[in-house]
């Protein structure tokens, strides 16, 4: 029979040494499995977090995993919460100043399936993706705020692919519209998530928005333009003249891209 954990009514020395010790080593978010590695001279069980949580001096996000219990940085929590995780998606675009709009939960990229959490009024969605699209990974802030996010360009590419998770395909022309991006890494980038359809839709908007920088990438682009018709805007109707450089059918006129980015739709 598994012995009955012990709440204690006031603050022991041991729960008042781990504390200094995870003050020491600026440790704000950990999991049981990191206790494994800590130098904490005393024994770190489930009974000693649990009391540790039972006084508010630390919070379970999760089963396994704490944080220090004032501690609420959305992006190191949601990055924290998955391996081989980042920023991504809606959520990047709004912390790279592409959109104004905030999304109403945090986007995380992860090569892991995990179900969505809420935690501290906040929702955390994952999309699991294939390990060879994990590219394009920076990190953002520092010290214990310190979080990886996708780059701009990954960013751009990864919301073109899955539109669902942008925010809306106008907020998406308007961040490639705006973005300052490098052409070598818009090709590594797009040759790692290896998707036609969106590599066509970048290289018509980069020539239609006459981004002369990306040259090599509308090239590139161009050498991978298929014989099959691809909707412009996927979440559009099926109608829309055919454009036959870039095997595109516009279900969005050029006059009503040029419209959005000049903030008239």
């Amino acid at each position: 029979m598994a012995r009955k954990r012990r709440i204690t009514k006031y603050i022991t020395i041991e729960q008042m040494d781990f504390l200094k010790y995870l003050e020491k080593e600026e440790i704000q978010v950990f999991s049981v499995e990191d206790t494994k590695t800590f130098a904490f001279q005393g024994e770190i069980t489930n009974e000693l977090l649990e009391n540790l949580t039972k006084k508010d001096f630390l919070t379970r996000i999760e089963r396994g995993k704490y944080c220090r219990a004032n501690f609420r940085d959305e992006n190191v929590i949601g990055t924290f919460l998955a391996k081989e995780s980042a920023v991504a998606y809606w959520s990047a675009l709004n912390l790279h100043g592409l959109t104004e709009q905030f999304p109403n939960k945090i986007f995380i990229q992860t090569t892991q399936l995990k179900k969505e959490v809420e935690f501290a009024g906040t929702t955390y969605q994952f999309v699991k993706i294939q390990p060879n699209k994990r590219t394009g990974v920076i990190v953002n802030g520092y010290g214990n705020y310190k979080y990886p996010i996708t780059d701009i360009e990954k960013t751009i590419i990864d919301c073109f692919d899955l539109p669902q998770y942008s925010g809306g395909f106008a907020e998406l022309i308007r961040a490639f519209y705006n973005a300052k991006l490098n052409a070598q890494k818009l090709i590594d980038y797009c040759n790692a998530v290896n998707n036609i359809a969106v590599i066509k839709r970048l290289g018509f908007l980069a020539e239609l928005f006459e981004k002369k920088h990306l040259s090599r990438f509308v090239k590139f682009a161009c050498s991978k333009v298929n014989r099959s018709y691809n909707l412009f805007d996927t979440f559009g109707e099926n109608t829309g003249e055919p454009n036959n450089d870039w095997y595109l059918r516009m279900n969005l006129s050029k006059e009503t891209i040029l419209g959005i980015v000049r903030n008239q739709y």
